[in-house]
């Protein structure tokens, strides 16, 4: 039985990586800067649930500082 090599496959290409790549968790700084240019782009999207947004509470506001 042979052990794999250590690595992955890179995200944006899909081309096998050694774990020792500089440009982890991407195979060359190529991939990496395409990875950044869909994050820019919009293309990648954090999703939302609609009640995530009632747990967030609303700002503070300090009475503190009107005595400043």
């Amino acid at each position: 039985m042979t052990v794999p090599p250590a690595g992955y496959r890179c995200p944006a290409c899909g081309d096998w990586s050694p774990a020792t790549a500089p440009w982890r968790p991407f195979c060359s700084e190529r991939c990496k800067l395409i990875d950044l240019g869909h994050w820019l782009a919009g293309r990648y999207k954090v999703p939302v649930r609609e009640d995530d947004a009632e747990d967030v509470p609303a700002p503070r506001t300090d009475d503190d500082d009107d005595a400043r």
